[in-house]
C-alpha cells in the first residue's frame, strides 16, 4: 500500500519543467519499503542531455555577466529555501535514499551552509598584479569556464551536489546537472532552491535517468569542466572521454584503513571504528572498511566493535530508534551480500551480521564484521559501500601503514593511539588525501580541502573547499597593458 503521493518529477532544460524527449520514466521507491513510491522521474537519453547541454551553453553568459553580489545573494536566497523546508526534506532523504531521521537532518542542514560558503567565495574571486619592465601594467583575472558538467551518487544527494553547483555558480558558470537516478527527487529539490532564489532559469539544465546521458555530459566539448563523484570505474570513464583540453574533478572510491596501537583506549577505538563503518548503513566513501590492530589488543578491540555491531538496531530511518537504515537500493543489498559470501568463501570468519533481515519489503542487511582477513582477500581490496568491516593483525606500526597502503586507493585513513609521535608518523607516512587520528574515517569540515590519493582522486583539483576548489571553475587570462 503506497504511504504517500508519488512525486511527478521532470527535468529542467532551457527554462522548462518537462519529461524526457521519449517519454519514458523510471519509479524511484523507499528503499526500507517497496510499497512506497516516492515518485516517477525522466528516463533521459543522449538526446536530452545534448538539448540540455545547448541550452545551457547559449544562456550562461547572463549569469557569467552577473555581478558577484548578485551572484552570492542567489545561493544565500536558495539556502533560506532549503532552510525553511528542512522538515520536509529531511522525510524526503529518508524515504528516498534509506538515511535514519537524524543523518538526514544532518544532511538537510548542512546543504544551506555550503550554499552560503559559496556565496561567499563568490566575492573573493581576484586576479593579480605584477610588476612591467615598460611602466605598464601586468595582471590576471579569473574568468567562468562557461558550462560545469556535475555528475552526482547517490548517499549525498543534497550535500554533495551542493559542493558542486555552489561554487560553479558561484564563479558564473551554467551547470548541467545529472544526479544519480536512485535519488532523483532530492537533487529536483536542489534546483528548485535555486531557482526560487532568483538564479537565471537557463543558466541550469536538470536531467534525470542513467548512464546514457551522464556518458553524453562527459563526452561533450560544449562542456568545459566535468565535476564527478562516484566510483572509480566511472571515474576512469569520465577521464577518458574529457581528454587534456578540457577539464575533470574526479572523487571516486576507498577501502579506509582504520590503525588500531597497543596504547590505544580500546573503548573508544572501538565507537570510532562503529561509527565509521556503519553510518549511512556503511554507504560512505571515508567510511571504515578494515581495521588493522596491533596483535597486542586485536582479540580485546574485535569482541567490543562485534558488540556494538549487534547492538545497533536497523530498521526503517523514520521510526524511533533505528540506528541504521537500509541499504540504497537492489543492487546494493545483492552487492553487499555477495562480497559476505565472497569473504566466507575466501576462508574469513564473520563473526556477526552480513545477514539481510527478514522483513522482505526493504533492503536491510545486518552490520558484519569479518576476523582473520588477509590482505589478498577480495573484501581486504575491493570498495564494498555497504556495512562489511574487515579486521587484520598488525605486529607494530610499520607492519600496520605497510597494510594501510597496500590497497589501490587512498582516499582516507585513521590511527588510534596516545601517542602523538607515533600519530604524526603515521600522517607524514601513510599514502591517503585525508588522515584522522582519534576521529572516525568519515567525515570532514566544510572549509577544509577534500580529496584523495592514487585512484580515489585525479588529484589535480581538490573538491569542497581550498585554494583549488574554485580555481577548478574558473580560468585565468594573463594581461599585458603598455601605456
Amino acid at each position: 500500500m503506497q504511504t504517500r503521493p508519488p512525486h511527478a518529477g521532470l527535468n529542467f532544460v532551457a527554462g522548462e519543467w518537462a519529461p524526457a524527449a521519449g517519454g519514458r520514466a523510471f519509479a524511484r521507491r523507499n528503499p526500507a519499503d517497496r510499497d512506497d513510491l516516492v515518485g516517477e522521474f525522466p528516463e533521459s537519453s543522449a538526446a536530452d542531455m545534448t538539448a540540455a547541454i545547448g541550452a545551457v551553453a547559449e544562456g550562461a553568459a547572463e549569469w557569467a555577466a552577473a555581478p558577484a553580489e548578485r551572484r552570492a545573494g542567489v545561493l544565500e536566497a536558495a539556502a533560506n529555501w532549503l532552510e525553511e523546508r528542512a522538515g520536509d526534506l529531511t522525510e524526503e532523504l529518508v524515504r528516498e535514499e534509506g538515511k535514519t531521521r537524524a543523518e538526514a537532518a544532518m544532511e538537510t542542514g548542512r546543504t544551506p551552509k555550503n550554499l552560503r560558503f559559496y556565496a561567499a567565495e563568490a566575492l573573493r574571486i581576484t586576479g593579480t598584479s605584477y610588476p612591467a619592465d615598460d611602466g605598464g601594467l601586468v595582471y590576471t583575472r579569473r574568468e567562468p569556464v562557461g558550462v560545469v558538467g556535475a555528475i552526482t551518487p547517490w548517499n549525498f544527494p543534497l550535500n554533495i551536489p551542493s559542493r558542486k553547483l555552489g561554487p560553479a555558480l558561484a564563479a558564473g558558470n551554467g551547470v548541467v546537472f545529472k544526479p544519480s537516478p536512485v535519488t532523483p527527487l532530492l537533487a529536483q529539490r536542489l534546483v528548485e532552491a535555486l531557482l526560487a532564489g532568483g538564479l537565471p532559469p537557463r543558466a541550469i539544465a536538470l536531467v534525470h535517468g542513467g548512464a546514457e546521458p551522464g556518458a553524453a555530459l562527459a563526452a561533450d566539448p560544449r562542456v568545459g569542466a566535468v565535476t564527478f563523484t562516484g566510483s572509480t570505474a566511472t571515474g576512469r570513464a569520465i577521464h577518458a572521454d574529457v581528454g587534456p583540453s578540457r577539464r575533470s574533478q574526479l572523487e571516486m572510491g576507498g577501502k579506509n584503513p582504520v590503525i588500531v596501537l597497543d596504547d590505544a583506549d580500546l573503548d573508544r577505538a572501538a565507537q570510532i571504528i562503529v561509527k565509521g563503518a556503519y553510518g549511512l548503513s556503511g554507504q560512505a566513501c571515508t567510511g571504515t572498511s578494515r581495521v588493522i590492530a596491533h596483535e597486542a589488543v586485536h582479540d580485546a578491540l574485535l569482541e567490543r566493535v562485534v558488540r556494538l555491531a549487534e547492538s545497533r538496531t536497523v530498521g526503517n530511518g523514520l521510526h524511533e530508534g533505528v540506528d541504521m537504515g537500509p541499504l540504497a537500493a537492489d543492487f546494493q543489498l545483492r552487492k553487499v551480500l555477495e562480497y559476505v559470501r565472497i569473504g566466507e568463501e575466501e576462508g574469513a570468519k564473520l563473526l556477526t551480521g552480513g545477514r539481510r533481515l527478514d522483513d522482505e519489503s526493504g533492503f536491510f542487511v545486518t552490520p558484519a564484521v569479518f576476523a582473520g582477513v588477509t590482505p589478498g582477500m577480495r573484501i581486504a581490496r575491493e570498495e564494498i559501500f555497504g556495512p562489511v568491516l574487515a579486521f587484520q593483525r598488525a605486529a607494530d606500526l610499520d607492519e600496520a601503514i605497510a597494510l594501510a597502503d597496500d590497497t589501490e586507493y587512498g582516499l582516507s585513513a585513521g590511527i588510534v593511539t596516545r601517542d602523538l609521535d607515533r600519530a604524526l608518523a603515521f600522517a607524514r607516512r601513510v599514502r591517503s588525501g585525508l588522515v584522522k587520528v582519534n576521529q572516525p574515517t568519515s567525515g570532514m569540515a566544510m572549509t577544509v580541502p577534500f580529496g584523495g590519493l592514487k585512484e580515489s582522486s585525479t588529484q589535480t583539483f581538490k573538491e569542497q573547499a581550498g585554494d583549488s576548489m574554485m580555481l577548478f571553475y574558473t580560468q585565468e587570462k594573463s594581461v599585458y597593458i603598455s601605456p
